[in-house]
């Protein structure tokens, strides 16, 4: 009879199969054949996702079949299976009353009991158990089916959605960044409307419109590329010790074959004959001499040291990734209008950076009070589309924002992240204490930058910063474009 062990095997293989055909059934589906075809670049991203479901939905299926009647069951299963022909006999019918309201499996069982001799045949207990195994290894398969079925519709519908939400923002971007389509496909898990559509569309021609904010989002973008190079032209030579292999056949190894030599060791047998006859010896020592005696041929592998000339850091410290974007943006009533648009559609550019290069974006909005947006995660173009449809108002307070920015730039995620601040820095003298921590940031590679929305900025606030962009035209200016 089979025991425990062969029903956990059961309830671990009992989805064998099953889902990879359900994956390849997906990805014959002609509404994705025809998406992939039209968007190659997005197959590796579809299949990473469809990998991550299966890991999800075989975690369900085994949760499912873990429920306490089936467990239940099994130890029924399992205690029967120790019974011997007697005691399966004496206890058949008390089985049966506690099958009867606790498995599916009864009415098979009732009707095995039931049969002529089916007691007195001794192979009965055993058959019986055999029929409960694949009962019980058919219930558990359909749980697990179920499971599978549902997970695979609300998978449809969220593959079927992604689609329809790339193909509504095909379009919106007129120069969209390279490598950024397989993050924006894992951002487009939310449902977009045709009003985020239309928002997302009126920023990005904004931006279009207004190259000089692309012009400053596409600088943002390069500087940690720049900083990382430089670090890294400033390096020295620097000797190491470095283990080579080398064939050589002077080192015991495998026989190759045979040659000439002078190597006694490796010596063939039938050249000591010429020693055994006086009259043939001078002929031996000749073939010494000459290195000529025929010896094994081997070929192995020697192992030494060489010296060799790296480029080492100057500082000793490893080249780092580029980091994240924090935007803080000024949300309150002075900027609102034409400023408000500008820093939207910066952010915007800055987002397309983020995703091309495989870094995070983080805005923080504030006024009186923190709004914060995370535009680069999953389901992020929901986020990018409340982001774009906050409305400013309030005032200005940007010192808590700016030490909100540092408490990040404190953790390991935002290490060697870009700051951006954009405002009209119409705003009150930052304390000694901000400063003291601005300054302590900065050692750990964390870059201030600052877009200026007006002639009018404190100097004091503006002198935090490492690199300012003003953009503040003229009204004739933003009537021109």
């Amino acid at each position: 009879m089979l025991g425990g062990e062969e029903l956990e095997l059961i309830m671990a293989i009992a989805d064998s199969g099953i889902i990879e055909s359900v994956m390849s059934d997906i990805l014959s589906m002609p509404q994705i054949t025809g998406f992939l075809e039209s968007n190659p670049d997005l197959t590796l991203s579809l299949k990473d996702q469809l990998s991550h479901w299966e890991k999800t939905v075989k975690r369900k299926m085994r949760m499912a079949s873990d429920l306490p009647s089936i467990q239940q069951e099994i130890t029924l299963y399992q205690q029967t299976c120790d019974w011997s022909k007697d005691t399966f006999n004496q206890q058949i019918y008390s089985l049966l009353r506690t099958l009867e309201s606790k498995s599916s499996f009864y009415p098979r069982a009732n009707q095995l009991v039931e049969q002529p001799d089916a007691l007195t045949n001794p192979m009965f207990a055993f058959y019986f158990c055999e029929q409960w195994f694949e009962h019980l290894q058919q219930s558990i398969k359909l749980i697990q089916i179920e499971v599978l079925n549902a997970d695979k519709e609300q998978l449809l519908i969220q593959l079927y959605q992604q689609i329809e939400t790339m193909q509504a923002i095909e379009n919106i971007s007129t120069e969209p960044q390279p490598n950024s389509a397989g993050r924006i496909w894992n951002m487009s898990q939310a449902k977009l409307t045709k009003t985020d559509i239309k928002l997302l569309k009126s920023h990005a021609q904004f931006l279009q419109k207004n190259s000089k904010l692309q012009q400053i989002a596409d600088q943002l973008g390069r500087m940690a590329i720049e900083q990382n190079e430089s670090e890294s032209n400033n390096q020295v030579m620097v000797e190491e010790l470095l283990l080579s292999e080398q064939s050589c056949s002077s080192v015991t190894g495998d026989i190759v074959g045979i040659h000439e030599s002078d190597d006694l060791n490796r010596m063939l047998p039938n050249e000591v004959l010429f020693l055994t006859y006086p009259e043939l010896e001078v002929v031996f020592y000749k073939h010494l001499i000459d290195k000529r005696l025929l010896s094994y041929q081997s070929k192995g592998v020697q192992r030494k040291l060489n010296k060799i000339k790296v480029k080492k850091p100057l500082s000793g410290d490893s080249e780092q990734q580029q980091g994240p974007f924090i935007i803080c943006i000024d949300g309150s009533g002075s900027m609102k209008g034409f400023a408000e648009q500008c820093a939207k559609a910066l952010a915007y550019g800055l987002m397309q950076i983020a995703m091309a290069n495989q870094r995070e974006c983080y805005v923080i909005m504030f006024s009186t009070e923190q709004i914060t947006y995370e535009l680069t995660k999953q389901n992020g173009l929901r986020e990018v589309s409340d982001f774009l449809a906050y409305s400013f108002h309030g005032g200005t307070d940007l010192e808590p924002a700016l030490q909100s920015a540092i408490d990040l730039m404190k953790t390991e995620k935002y290490n060697n992240a870009d700051l951006l601040v954009i405002s009209d820095f119409i705003a009150s003298k930052p304390s000694t204490e901000l400063l003291q921590d601005v300054e302590l940031i900065k050692q750990n590679k964390n870059r201030f930058h600052a877009a200026t929305m007006s002639k009018f900025g404190n100097p004091e606030v503006m002198a935090i910063f490492d690199h300012i962009w003003p953009y503040h035209p003229s009204m004739l200016q933003r009537l021109l474009k």
